[in-house]
Formats: structure tokens, C-alpha cells, sequence
């Protein structure tokens, strides 16, 4: 806190012209965008950065160094300047989000240098997360992903015996007809899981790098299934309480769900991982297992 207190009459220009540059910018997401199914996972984004910045902030005091190279920050300031009065000016909401990562960046070489900046990669990059994308891309995107978690689902109930058909992206079960929304199965939904996802490599640094590309990777079968999932329990919901129980609260509570069964998934994946390479380890499959010398050649056994 006396750290705090002393960097304080220093610090109070800089977060003075942040709030008077980027307070409208966040006014407008925290009133809008960002309290829409598309965008919700906004502020969980920028929250979970703003704590992995404050974590790893003795360690970018530690690795900061005098800003010999601080006009790399300028350009980047200048960049970030840009992009957000061009991101006001027109409402690109694409822009105006990107540019809170460019000038918040450039403070940092600015204050810290390029080492301090490289401490503080994964935040910044954690926060891409939140930049939206074009409309275009993400439509482009999210139809064949809303239509293969509207197949999948249709097989899976009528396997189970339910009146399900399927036309399109609309599910028509029983009475009802429930048509798959963006939010359930968007792409949007995949990259805001992976962001989670990575989140939670981040936090338990595994020492193997087979473990986490491979938990990296099929975070995005995982985020597949965890949209079925939601989509199956929508569908359930509407067919034994109705439409307005399907579309009211337990709507938003489904979307609880699909987050909480994204988390379960990716553990139960992170420790399947884990068991897998134990076990490769104990039978020898790995450098310095049983049955090995140090290069990593297999003994012949004595007879």
C-alpha cells in the first residue's frame, strides 16, 4: 500500500487521461454491448485481465528497465489513438475495444520498457478475447456451427425417444418449436470457452507442453459439446414446462450450465491427460522412465 500511496502523484495524470479517453468507451459496454447474450462475456474477460495484471505486477516492477526503447511505445500509442477515435466516430465497436488494449500497451513501454511488456503478454492477450469481431465473419462462422449442434441434437433426443425433428437451425419437439440461436452455439460462445479455457492453463502451468496444447486444442470439441449440452437441456425445458419457462429464467440458466459444464469438461480432460502420461511414464514411454538410460534408449534386460 505504501508503494501504492508514493506511486500515486505520479501515476494520477496517466489514469486522470484513461478515464477521460476510454471512461465513455466502457459507459457504453457496460450499458450496452456488454450486457447482451453476444458480448456477455466482456467484462469476465477484461476482469480476469485486470487480476492476472495485478498478480503479475511485482513481477513486471521486477523486470522493468529504463525506457531506453520507450519510442517504441509511441507508435503504438499513436496506433491505439487511432483506432479509438475512429472507433467513436463511426461506431466500429471492433475498433473502439482494440484500442484499450493498444494505449493501456503503449503505457507500459512507455513507463517499463519491452521487458515489462513481455511479463505481461498473457494479459494482453487474454483481453483479445473481448475485441469483437466483424459481423461478417462471425455469421459466416456460426451457421454450420449452429447447424451441427442442431443435428446433433436432434439424433441424440430421438434416440432417446423423444418427438424431435429438425428443420434447418429449428428443432420441432412436440408443440414447440425452438429455433438455435447465436448465443447457443455461436461463435462468440467457442472463442469466449477457449479464452477460459486458456485462462485455466494459464493459472496451473503445467510443465508438460504436450499437456497443454493438447487441452488447448481440444477445448474447441469441448466448447462443441458443452453447446449441445445447452441446447438439449433448452429443448428439455421447453417440452416439459413450456415456451416461457424455455425462453424466461432458465433460459440464462442454461447458459450457467454450458459455462459449468465447459469447466467440469476441461477438467475431466486435464486429469484424463494426466493419468494418460503417468501411465506412458511408469511403462517407459517417456525420457527417464523405467527401461531407460539417460539418452533415452531402451536397456536389454539380463538373462
Amino acid at each position: 500500500m505504501a508503494g501504492i500511496r508514493r506511486a500515486l502523484p505520479e501515476w494520477w495524470p496517466i489514469l486522470a487521461g484513461l478515464a477521460f479517453l476510454l471512461g465513455p468507451t466502457f459507459y457504453d459496454l457496460f450499458t450496452g454491448a456488454w450486457i447482451g447474450e453476444e458480448q456477455g462475456h466482456g467484462p469476465i474477460i477484461f476482469f480476469l485481465a485486470l487480476w492476472l495484471i495485478w498478480r503479475k505486477w511485482p513481477e513486471m516492477l521486477a523486470a522493468a528497465q529504463p525506457p531506453v526503447n520507450a519510442w517504441l511505445g509511441w507508435p503504438v500509442l499513436a496506433i491505439g489513438l487511432m483506432a479509438h477515435l475512429l472507433g467513436r466516430s463511426q461506431k466500429i465497436l471492433m475498433f473502439e475495444v482494440a484500442s484499450i488494449l493498444l494505449v493501456t500497451a503503449a503505457i507500459v513501454l512507455l513507463k517499463f520498457g519491452s521487458r515489462a511488456l513481455r511479463v505481461l503478454w498473457f494479459p494482453f492477450f487474454f483481453m483479445l478475447f473481448m475485441v469483437p469481431l466483424p459481423s461478417e465473419l462471425v455469421a459466416a462462422v456460426t451457421m454450420p456451427m449452429k447447424m451441427a449442434v442442431s443435428w446433433v441434437t436432434e439424433h441424440i433426443l430421438f434416440a432417446l425417444g423423444y418427438p424431435i425433428s429438425r428443420s434447418g437451425v429449428v428443432l420441432q419437439m412436440g408443440q414447440y418449436q425452438l429455433l438455435v440461436a447465436d448465443a447457443c452455439a455461436g461463435l462468440q460462445t467457442l472463442l469466449t470457452l477457449e479464452a477460459l479455457g486458456l485462462f485455466y492453463l494459464n493459472l496451473m502451468r503445467h510443465p508438460s507442453a504436450f499437456r497443454n496444447i493438447t487441452l488447448a486444442i481440444l477445448i474447441v470439441p469441448i466448447s462443441f459439446t458443452a453447446n449441445v449440452i445447452r441446447v438439449i437441456a433448452l429443448t428439455l425445458i421447453t417440452y416439459y414446462f413450456g415456451d416461457a419457462a424455455g425462453q424466461g429464467f432458465l433460459h440464462g440458466f442454461a447458459g450457467m450450465v454450458l459455462f459449468i459444464t465447459a469447466l467440469l469438461l476441461i477438467l475431466a480432460v486435464d486429469n484424463g491427460l494426466q493419468w494418460w502420461i503417468k501411465r506412458r511414464d511408469s511403462r517407459g514411454g517417456g525420457p527417464g522412465g523405467p527401461g531407460r538410460d539417460r539418452g533415452g534408449m531402451r536397456l536389454k534386460e539380463a538373462t
